[in-house]
Protein backbone atom coordinates (compact mmCIF):
# COMPACT_ATOMS: atom_id res chain seq x y z
CA UNK A 1 0.00 0.00 0.00
CA UNK A 2 0.79 3.50 -0.85
CA UNK A 3 1.45 5.03 2.85
CA UNK A 4 3.42 8.55 2.81
CA UNK A 5 6.23 9.16 5.28
CA UNK A 6 4.26 11.36 7.84
CA UNK A 7 1.88 8.16 8.67
CA UNK A 8 4.82 5.49 8.31
CA UNK A 9 6.68 8.05 10.98
CA UNK A 10 3.33 8.32 13.21
CA UNK A 11 2.58 4.32 13.32
CA UNK A 12 6.63 3.34 13.72
CA UNK A 13 6.78 5.96 16.73
CA UNK A 14 4.02 4.11 18.71
CA UNK A 15 5.17 1.22 17.84
CA UNK A 16 8.96 1.21 18.91
CA UNK A 17 8.02 2.68 22.21
CA UNK A 18 6.66 -0.95 22.48
CA UNK A 19 2.49 -0.61 21.97
CA UNK A 20 0.54 -1.87 19.23
CA UNK A 21 -0.44 0.63 16.17
CA UNK A 22 -2.14 -0.11 13.50
CA UNK A 23 -4.34 2.23 10.54
CA UNK A 24 -7.47 1.74 10.86
CA UNK A 25 -10.97 2.91 9.52
CA UNK A 26 -12.55 4.75 6.20
CA UNK A 27 -7.79 4.91 5.33
CA UNK A 28 -7.88 0.90 5.16
CA UNK A 29 -10.85 1.07 2.89
CA UNK A 30 -9.76 3.61 0.75
CA UNK A 31 -6.29 2.03 0.56
CA UNK A 32 -8.02 -0.74 -0.45
CA UNK A 33 -9.62 0.67 -3.20
CA UNK A 34 -6.80 1.60 -4.28
CA UNK A 35 -7.85 5.69 -3.19
CA UNK A 36 -6.16 8.42 -1.59
CA UNK A 37 -7.52 8.82 1.40
CA UNK A 38 -9.25 12.00 2.32
CA UNK A 39 -8.04 11.69 6.01
CA UNK A 40 -5.78 8.95 8.30
CA UNK A 41 -7.06 7.66 11.44
CA UNK A 42 -4.45 5.22 14.07
CA UNK A 43 -5.51 3.25 16.77
CA UNK A 44 -3.22 1.66 19.77
CA UNK A 45 -3.06 0.08 22.61
CA UNK A 46 -1.12 2.89 24.58
CA UNK A 47 -3.04 5.57 26.48
CA UNK A 48 -3.76 9.14 25.66
CA UNK A 49 -1.16 10.10 28.36
CA UNK A 50 1.35 7.52 26.71
CA UNK A 51 0.47 9.13 22.65
CA UNK A 52 1.27 12.75 23.66
CA UNK A 53 4.62 11.58 25.54
CA UNK A 54 5.84 10.51 22.08
CA UNK A 55 5.20 13.23 19.72
CA UNK A 56 6.53 16.87 19.75
CA UNK A 57 2.84 18.71 18.72
CA UNK A 58 -0.21 17.55 19.94
CA UNK A 59 -4.15 18.68 21.15
CA UNK A 60 -5.85 16.43 23.48
CA UNK A 61 -9.36 17.54 23.56
CA UNK A 62 -12.22 15.17 24.11
CA UNK A 63 -12.81 12.87 26.80
CA UNK A 64 -12.75 9.65 23.87
CA UNK A 65 -9.49 9.41 24.01
CA UNK A 66 -8.05 10.47 20.69
CA UNK A 67 -5.10 12.51 20.21
CA UNK A 68 -4.01 14.41 17.00
CA UNK A 69 -0.37 14.38 16.46
CA UNK A 70 0.32 17.69 14.21
CA UNK A 71 2.37 17.72 11.19
CA UNK A 72 2.81 21.26 10.33
CA UNK A 73 5.69 20.67 7.61
CA UNK A 74 3.54 18.14 5.89
CA UNK A 75 2.74 19.26 1.81
CA UNK A 76 -0.67 17.66 1.91
CA UNK A 77 -3.42 19.23 4.13
CA UNK A 78 -4.49 15.64 4.82
CA UNK A 79 -1.29 14.75 6.62
CA UNK A 80 -0.94 17.48 8.61
CA UNK A 81 -3.58 16.14 11.37
CA UNK A 82 -3.71 12.80 12.34
CA UNK A 83 -5.53 11.40 14.65
CA UNK A 84 -4.74 8.58 17.05
CA UNK A 85 -7.32 6.61 19.49
CA UNK A 86 -6.95 4.24 22.07
CA UNK A 87 -8.16 0.72 21.57
CA UNK A 88 -11.55 1.18 23.74
CA UNK A 89 -15.22 0.04 23.97
CA UNK A 90 -18.25 2.12 24.18
CA UNK A 91 -21.34 1.72 26.34
CA UNK A 92 -24.83 3.10 25.80
CA UNK A 93 -25.43 5.98 23.28
CA UNK A 94 -28.04 7.70 25.10
CA UNK A 95 -28.17 10.80 23.48
CA UNK A 96 -27.82 9.46 19.77
CA UNK A 97 -24.18 10.48 19.12
CA UNK A 98 -22.00 10.21 22.08
CA UNK A 99 -21.34 7.01 24.24
CA UNK A 100 -21.75 7.46 27.57
CA UNK A 101 -18.80 5.62 28.92
CA UNK A 102 -15.68 4.77 27.03
CA UNK A 103 -13.13 2.36 28.19
CA UNK A 104 -9.67 1.66 26.91
CA UNK A 105 -9.15 -1.71 26.23
CA UNK A 106 -5.96 -3.41 24.89
CA UNK A 107 -8.09 -5.78 22.13
CA UNK A 108 -8.21 -4.20 19.04
CA UNK A 109 -10.86 -6.61 17.71
CA UNK A 110 -12.81 -5.12 20.74
CA UNK A 111 -12.20 -1.57 19.25
CA UNK A 112 -13.31 -3.06 15.85
CA UNK A 113 -16.65 -4.48 16.88
CA UNK A 114 -17.52 -0.34 18.07
CA UNK A 115 -17.05 0.53 14.56
CA UNK A 116 -20.04 1.34 11.99
CA UNK A 117 -19.85 -0.73 8.93
CA UNK A 118 -17.66 -3.50 8.08
CA UNK A 119 -15.72 -2.16 5.00
CA UNK A 120 -14.82 0.27 7.98
CA UNK A 121 -13.71 -1.95 10.50
CA UNK A 122 -10.39 -2.81 9.50
CA UNK A 123 -6.99 -2.23 10.56
CA UNK A 124 -3.52 -2.72 8.66
CA UNK A 125 -0.35 -3.40 9.96
CA UNK A 126 2.04 -1.47 8.53
CA UNK A 127 5.70 -3.24 9.53
CA UNK A 128 3.79 -6.40 8.36
CA UNK A 129 1.63 -5.29 5.18
CA UNK A 130 -1.28 -7.44 7.38
CA UNK A 131 -4.78 -6.77 7.19
CA UNK A 132 -6.84 -7.71 10.17
CA UNK A 133 -10.15 -8.10 9.10
CA UNK A 134 -12.29 -9.66 12.01
CA UNK A 135 -15.67 -8.70 10.24
CA UNK A 136 -15.26 -9.75 6.53
CA UNK A 137 -14.42 -5.98 5.41
CA UNK A 138 -12.54 -7.09 2.61
CA UNK A 139 -14.97 -9.72 1.04
CA UNK A 140 -17.78 -7.33 1.45
CA UNK A 141 -15.48 -4.21 -0.88
CA UNK A 142 -15.10 -7.06 -3.13
CA UNK A 143 -18.63 -7.74 -3.23
CA UNK A 144 -19.43 -3.97 -3.75
CA UNK A 145 -21.57 -3.86 -0.08
CA UNK A 146 -22.20 -1.31 2.45
CA UNK A 147 -23.18 -3.89 5.92
CA UNK A 148 -23.45 -2.85 9.50
CA UNK A 149 -21.09 -4.35 11.73
CA UNK A 150 -23.07 -6.83 13.98
CA UNK A 151 -26.68 -6.24 14.98
CA UNK A 152 -27.51 -3.10 12.39
CA UNK A 153 -30.77 -1.94 14.47
CA UNK A 154 -27.75 -1.63 17.52
CA UNK A 155 -25.33 0.23 15.23
CA UNK A 156 -28.13 3.06 13.92
CA UNK A 157 -29.84 3.46 17.28
CA UNK A 158 -26.30 4.10 18.68
CA UNK A 159 -25.63 6.88 15.98
CA UNK A 160 -28.68 7.64 13.57
CA UNK A 161 -26.18 9.56 11.57
CA UNK A 162 -24.67 6.04 10.74
CA UNK A 163 -28.45 6.06 8.29
CA UNK A 164 -27.33 8.68 6.21
CA UNK A 165 -23.25 7.94 6.28
CA UNK A 166 -24.26 4.73 5.29
CA UNK A 167 -26.31 5.82 2.37
CA UNK A 168 -23.54 8.49 1.49
CA UNK A 169 -20.90 5.17 0.94
CA UNK A 170 -22.76 3.46 -1.04
CA UNK A 171 -23.67 6.39 -3.46
CA UNK A 172 -19.94 7.88 -2.63
CA UNK A 173 -18.59 3.91 -3.99
CA UNK A 174 -21.41 2.72 -6.34
CA UNK A 175 -22.27 0.14 -3.81
CA UNK A 176 -25.41 -1.92 -2.52
CA UNK A 177 -26.63 -1.57 1.09
CA UNK A 178 -26.90 -5.28 2.56
CA UNK A 179 -30.96 -6.30 2.81
CA UNK A 180 -30.58 -6.26 6.79
CA UNK A 181 -29.06 -2.91 6.93
CA UNK A 182 -30.86 -1.10 4.47
CA UNK A 183 -34.17 -2.77 6.28
CA UNK A 184 -32.68 -1.52 9.93
CA UNK A 185 -31.94 1.62 8.18
CA UNK A 186 -35.54 2.07 7.07
CA UNK A 187 -37.11 0.63 10.47
CA UNK A 188 -36.39 3.70 12.18
CA UNK A 189 -35.87 6.73 10.17
CA UNK A 190 -37.13 9.00 13.44
CA UNK A 191 -33.84 8.82 15.09
CA UNK A 192 -32.35 11.58 13.13
CA UNK A 193 -34.65 13.97 14.76
CA UNK A 194 -32.16 13.54 17.47
CA UNK A 195 -29.01 14.38 15.03
CA UNK A 196 -27.90 18.31 14.82
CA UNK A 197 -28.39 19.87 12.02
CA UNK A 198 -25.06 20.77 10.88
CA UNK A 199 -23.88 17.18 11.28
CA UNK A 200 -27.31 16.14 8.97
CA UNK A 201 -25.76 19.11 6.42
CA UNK A 202 -22.50 17.44 6.08
CA UNK A 203 -23.50 14.15 5.53
CA UNK A 204 -26.09 15.44 3.17
CA UNK A 205 -23.03 17.73 1.54
CA UNK A 206 -20.80 14.70 1.09
CA UNK A 207 -23.84 13.09 -0.83
CA UNK A 208 -24.55 15.85 -3.13
CA UNK A 209 -20.69 16.38 -4.03
CA UNK A 210 -20.55 12.56 -5.02
CA UNK A 211 -20.68 11.39 -8.37
CA UNK A 212 -23.73 9.28 -7.91
CA UNK A 213 -26.21 12.45 -6.48
CA UNK A 214 -29.80 10.91 -7.70
CA UNK A 215 -29.56 7.40 -6.70
CA UNK A 216 -28.14 8.52 -3.21
CA UNK A 217 -31.22 10.96 -2.97
CA UNK A 218 -33.82 7.91 -4.27
CA UNK A 219 -31.73 5.63 -1.67
CA UNK A 220 -32.29 8.36 1.24
CA UNK A 221 -36.14 8.51 0.23
CA UNK A 222 -36.85 4.60 0.11
CA UNK A 223 -35.37 4.18 4.14
CA UNK A 224 -37.42 7.08 5.17
CA UNK A 225 -34.69 9.33 5.81
CA UNK A 226 -35.24 12.33 3.63
CA UNK A 227 -38.36 13.37 4.66
CA UNK A 228 -36.56 13.99 8.37
CA UNK A 229 -34.28 16.31 7.23
CA UNK A 230 -35.97 17.91 3.64
CA UNK A 231 -39.50 16.79 3.27
CA UNK A 232 -40.17 19.64 0.75
CA UNK A 233 -38.13 17.52 -1.90
CA UNK A 234 -40.47 14.88 -1.43
CA UNK A 235 -43.19 16.99 -2.10
CA UNK A 236 -42.84 16.52 -5.44
CA UNK A 237 -42.86 12.90 -5.99
CA UNK A 238 -46.19 12.04 -8.10
CA UNK A 239 -46.52 15.83 -9.21
CA UNK A 240 -47.34 15.61 -13.03
CA UNK A 241 -46.12 18.59 -14.95
CA UNK A 242 -47.30 20.00 -18.23
CA UNK A 243 -46.72 18.03 -21.97
CA UNK A 244 -43.43 20.30 -21.85
CA UNK A 245 -41.81 17.38 -19.47
CA UNK A 246 -41.25 13.98 -19.86
CA UNK A 247 -41.05 13.37 -16.22
CA UNK A 248 -43.02 13.89 -12.47
CA UNK A 249 -41.22 17.22 -10.56
CA UNK A 250 -39.28 14.65 -8.09
CA UNK A 251 -38.16 13.04 -11.21
CA UNK A 252 -37.35 15.63 -13.14
CA UNK A 253 -35.60 17.21 -10.13
CA UNK A 254 -33.32 14.74 -9.27
CA UNK A 255 -32.13 14.54 -12.96
CA UNK A 256 -31.19 17.99 -13.00
CA UNK A 257 -29.40 17.09 -9.82
CA UNK A 258 -27.10 14.02 -11.33
CA UNK A 259 -25.78 16.42 -14.51
CA UNK A 260 -24.82 19.05 -12.19
CA UNK A 261 -23.05 16.50 -10.55
CA UNK A 262 -22.13 14.92 -13.94
CA UNK A 263 -20.88 18.27 -14.80
CA UNK A 264 -18.53 18.30 -11.63
CA UNK A 265 -20.17 21.68 -10.96
CA UNK A 266 -19.88 23.05 -7.39
CA UNK A 267 -22.32 22.45 -4.53
CA UNK A 268 -24.11 25.84 -4.88
CA UNK A 269 -24.87 24.76 -8.44
CA UNK A 270 -25.81 21.39 -7.44
CA UNK A 271 -28.04 22.79 -4.46
CA UNK A 272 -29.87 24.68 -6.96
CA UNK A 273 -30.46 22.34 -9.53
CA UNK A 274 -32.09 20.49 -6.77
CA UNK A 275 -34.05 22.96 -5.56
CA UNK A 276 -34.85 25.08 -8.49
CA UNK A 277 -38.46 23.75 -8.82
CA UNK A 278 -39.04 23.26 -5.16
CA UNK A 279 -42.29 25.85 -5.46
CA UNK A 280 -43.61 23.44 -8.35
CA UNK A 281 -46.42 21.62 -6.04
CA UNK A 282 -47.54 24.38 -3.81
CA UNK A 283 -47.93 26.36 -7.17
CA UNK A 284 -49.34 23.82 -9.52
CA UNK A 285 -52.96 25.04 -11.31
CA UNK A 286 -54.91 23.48 -14.32
CA UNK A 287 -56.01 25.36 -16.76
CA UNK A 288 -54.24 28.27 -18.59
CA UNK A 289 -54.23 29.05 -22.83
CA UNK A 290 -53.13 25.40 -23.26
CA UNK A 291 -55.56 23.86 -20.35
CA UNK A 292 -52.29 22.33 -18.64
CA UNK A 293 -51.10 22.17 -15.57
CA UNK A 294 -48.96 25.61 -14.56
CA UNK A 295 -46.79 26.44 -12.28
CA UNK A 296 -46.70 30.07 -11.78
CA UNK A 297 -44.76 32.27 -9.55
CA UNK A 298 -43.06 28.96 -8.35
CA UNK A 299 -39.75 30.35 -8.49
CA UNK A 300 -40.57 32.90 -6.25
CA UNK A 301 -41.98 30.03 -4.06
CA UNK A 302 -38.98 28.49 -4.36
CA UNK A 303 -36.70 31.04 -3.59
CA UNK A 304 -38.43 31.57 -0.42
CA UNK A 305 -38.76 28.19 0.75
CA UNK A 306 -34.67 27.91 -0.04
CA UNK A 307 -34.08 30.60 2.65
CA UNK A 308 -35.57 28.46 5.19
CA UNK A 309 -34.14 25.31 3.89
CA UNK A 310 -30.54 26.51 3.87
CA UNK A 311 -31.25 28.71 7.24
CA UNK A 312 -33.09 25.29 8.86
CA UNK A 313 -29.43 23.58 7.80
CA UNK A 314 -27.19 25.54 9.20
CA UNK A 315 -25.72 26.58 5.71
CA UNK A 316 -23.66 29.54 5.65
CA UNK A 317 -25.41 33.24 4.89
CA UNK A 318 -23.45 33.62 1.92
CA UNK A 319 -24.04 30.20 -0.10
CA UNK A 320 -27.82 29.96 1.58
CA UNK A 321 -28.11 33.75 -0.76
CA UNK A 322 -26.09 32.40 -3.63
CA UNK A 323 -28.53 29.79 -4.23
CA UNK A 324 -31.74 31.56 -3.52
CA UNK A 325 -31.01 33.87 -6.21
CA UNK A 326 -29.74 30.96 -8.57
CA UNK A 327 -33.51 29.26 -7.82
CA UNK A 328 -35.34 32.57 -7.90
CA UNK A 329 -33.52 33.86 -11.35
CA UNK A 330 -33.53 30.00 -12.87
CA UNK A 331 -36.80 31.03 -15.22
CA UNK A 332 -35.36 34.04 -17.07
CA UNK A 333 -33.59 32.48 -19.94
CA UNK A 334 -36.65 30.07 -20.47
CA UNK A 335 -38.63 32.87 -21.63
CA UNK A 336 -37.17 34.06 -25.68
CA UNK A 337 -40.27 37.07 -24.90
CA UNK A 338 -37.58 38.26 -21.48
CA UNK A 339 -34.19 38.56 -23.90
CA UNK A 340 -32.82 41.55 -24.92
CA UNK A 341 -29.36 43.17 -24.11
CA UNK A 342 -31.13 44.78 -21.26
CA UNK A 343 -32.82 42.53 -19.67
CA UNK A 344 -29.63 40.71 -19.56
CA UNK A 345 -28.00 43.35 -17.82
CA UNK A 346 -31.12 43.66 -14.97
CA UNK A 347 -30.93 39.67 -14.44
CA UNK A 348 -26.87 40.27 -14.33
CA UNK A 349 -27.75 43.02 -11.83
CA UNK A 350 -30.27 40.83 -9.66
CA UNK A 351 -27.96 38.05 -9.33
CA UNK A 352 -24.33 39.49 -9.23
CA UNK A 353 -21.70 39.06 -12.21
CA UNK A 354 -19.81 36.13 -10.14
CA UNK A 355 -23.29 34.15 -10.28
CA UNK A 356 -24.67 34.87 -13.84
CA UNK A 357 -22.89 31.84 -15.38
CA UNK A 358 -23.66 29.89 -12.58
CA UNK A 359 -27.08 30.44 -13.43
CA UNK A 360 -26.41 29.63 -17.63
CA UNK A 361 -24.88 26.45 -15.75
CA UNK A 362 -28.32 25.70 -13.92
CA UNK A 363 -30.81 26.33 -16.76
CA UNK A 364 -28.24 23.82 -18.59
CA UNK A 365 -29.14 21.05 -16.17
CA UNK A 366 -33.26 21.72 -16.03
CA UNK A 367 -32.44 22.08 -20.09
CA UNK A 368 -30.92 17.97 -19.71
CA UNK A 369 -33.42 17.23 -16.61
CA UNK A 370 -36.33 17.66 -19.33
CA UNK A 371 -34.84 14.71 -21.43
CA UNK A 372 -33.60 16.76 -24.08
CA UNK A 373 -30.75 15.63 -26.07
CA UNK A 374 -28.38 18.56 -27.13
CA UNK A 375 -26.68 20.31 -24.09
CA UNK A 376 -26.36 23.26 -25.44
CA UNK A 377 -28.32 24.44 -28.44
CA UNK A 378 -28.18 27.63 -30.32
CA UNK A 379 -30.72 29.67 -27.71
CA UNK A 380 -28.14 28.68 -24.93
CA UNK A 381 -25.39 29.83 -27.01
CA UNK A 382 -27.09 32.53 -28.02
CA UNK A 383 -28.01 33.93 -23.98
CA UNK A 384 -24.15 32.93 -23.11
CA UNK A 385 -23.08 35.62 -25.99
CA UNK A 386 -25.79 38.07 -24.68
CA UNK A 387 -24.23 37.54 -21.44
CA UNK A 388 -20.39 38.27 -22.14
CA UNK A 389 -21.82 41.29 -24.41
CA UNK A 390 -23.44 43.01 -21.26
CA UNK A 391 -20.73 42.42 -19.11
CA UNK A 392 -18.03 43.78 -21.45
CA UNK A 393 -16.34 46.79 -19.33
CA UNK A 394 -19.22 49.54 -19.22
CA UNK A 395 -18.58 52.88 -21.21
CA UNK A 396 -19.34 55.06 -17.83
CA UNK A 397 -17.41 56.94 -16.06
CA UNK A 398 -18.12 54.54 -12.81
CA UNK A 399 -14.41 52.73 -14.26
CA UNK A 400 -12.18 55.17 -13.53
CA UNK A 401 -10.45 55.55 -10.60
CA UNK A 402 -11.25 59.08 -9.88
CA UNK A 403 -14.52 60.66 -9.73
CA UNK A 404 -16.33 63.88 -10.25
CA UNK A 405 -15.57 65.80 -6.17
CA UNK A 406 -12.00 64.62 -7.08
CA UNK A 407 -11.76 66.29 -10.45
CA UNK A 408 -13.70 69.71 -8.53
CA UNK A 409 -11.31 69.30 -5.55
CA UNK A 410 -7.57 68.62 -7.59
CA UNK A 411 -8.39 71.07 -10.73
CA UNK A 412 -10.68 74.21 -8.27
CA UNK A 413 -13.24 73.46 -11.38
CA UNK A 414 -16.25 74.43 -10.10
CA UNK A 415 -19.24 71.99 -10.38
CA UNK A 416 -20.91 72.01 -13.89
CA UNK A 417 -21.16 70.43 -16.89
CA UNK A 418 -17.09 70.87 -17.73
CA UNK A 419 -16.95 68.09 -14.65
CA UNK A 420 -18.44 65.32 -16.68
CA UNK A 421 -16.16 66.66 -20.23
CA UNK A 422 -12.94 65.92 -18.06
CA UNK A 423 -14.31 62.33 -17.21
CA UNK A 424 -15.31 61.74 -19.96
CA UNK A 425 -12.41 63.26 -21.88
CA UNK A 426 -10.35 60.80 -18.94
CA UNK A 427 -12.50 57.51 -19.99
CA UNK A 428 -11.50 57.62 -23.62
CA UNK A 429 -7.94 57.67 -22.84
CA UNK A 430 -8.38 54.51 -20.13
CA UNK A 431 -10.78 52.88 -23.22
CA UNK A 432 -7.92 53.03 -25.60
CA UNK A 433 -5.40 51.62 -22.86
CA UNK A 434 -6.50 50.21 -19.63
CA UNK A 435 -3.29 50.57 -18.06
CA UNK A 436 -4.12 54.39 -17.71
CA UNK A 437 -7.05 54.17 -15.15
CA UNK A 438 -4.29 55.11 -12.20
CA UNK A 439 -5.54 57.84 -9.71
CA UNK A 440 -1.84 59.86 -10.02
CA UNK A 441 -1.97 59.49 -13.94
CA UNK A 442 -5.36 60.44 -14.14
CA UNK A 443 -4.95 63.55 -11.47
CA UNK A 444 -2.49 65.05 -13.69
CA UNK A 445 -4.69 64.81 -16.83
CA UNK A 446 -7.76 66.07 -15.46
CA UNK A 447 -5.33 69.39 -14.60
CA UNK A 448 -4.78 69.44 -17.96
CA UNK A 449 -7.82 68.98 -19.13
CA UNK A 450 -9.30 71.29 -16.62
CA UNK A 451 -7.20 74.42 -18.80
CA UNK A 452 -9.13 73.38 -22.00
CA UNK A 453 -11.86 75.22 -23.30
CA UNK A 454 -15.53 73.18 -23.69
CA UNK A 455 -14.69 73.50 -27.56
CA UNK A 456 -11.15 71.35 -27.36
CA UNK A 457 -12.83 69.33 -24.55
CA UNK A 458 -15.68 68.03 -27.28
CA UNK A 459 -13.36 67.40 -29.97
CA UNK A 460 -11.44 65.17 -27.98
CA UNK A 461 -14.50 63.14 -26.98
CA UNK A 462 -15.77 63.26 -30.24
CA UNK A 463 -12.43 61.79 -31.98
CA UNK A 464 -12.57 58.94 -28.65
CA UNK A 465 -16.29 58.23 -29.29
CA UNK A 466 -15.66 57.04 -33.03
CA UNK A 467 -12.49 54.93 -31.77
CA UNK A 468 -14.46 53.67 -29.11
CA UNK A 469 -17.35 52.46 -31.46
CA UNK A 470 -14.96 51.03 -33.55
CA UNK A 471 -13.01 48.80 -30.83
CA UNK A 472 -16.87 47.93 -29.87
CA UNK A 473 -17.93 46.10 -33.17
CA UNK A 474 -14.58 44.50 -33.35
CA UNK A 475 -15.11 42.58 -30.01
CA UNK A 476 -18.88 41.93 -30.48
CA UNK A 477 -18.07 40.12 -33.66
CA UNK A 478 -15.42 37.99 -32.04
CA UNK A 479 -17.68 37.39 -29.18
CA UNK A 480 -20.60 36.13 -31.65
CA UNK A 481 -17.96 33.97 -33.29
CA UNK A 482 -16.80 32.30 -30.53
CA UNK A 483 -20.62 31.64 -29.57
CA UNK A 484 -21.39 30.76 -33.20
CA UNK A 485 -24.75 33.15 -33.13
CA UNK A 486 -25.46 36.07 -35.30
Amino acid sequence: MNIPPEINYVVATIQQAGFEAYLVGGCVRDLLLGKEPRDWDVTTSATPEQITALFPKTFYENEYGTVTVVNEDAANEALRHVEITPFRLEEKYSDKRHPDKVTFTMSLKDDLSRRDFTINAMAYETSKGQVIDPYNGGQDLKDRVIRAVGDPKERFEEDPLRIMRGVRLAAELGFMINMETINAMAGNPELLKFIAPERIRDEFVKLLMSDNLMPGIVMLQKVGALKMFLPELEEGIGIDQNQAHKYDVWEHTLRVGQHGADRKWGLHVRLAALFHDIGKPRTRKWGGEKNDWTFHGHDVVGGRMVRLIMKRLRFSKKLAETVEKLVRNHMFFTDIDKITLSAVRRIIRNVGEENVWDLMKVRNCDRIGMGRPKENPYRLRKYESMIEEAMRSPTSVQMLKIDGAEVIRETGLTPGPKIGQVLHGLLEEVLDDPKLNDRDYLVKRAKDMAKMSDKELEKLGDSGKESREEKEREALGKIKAKYHVD
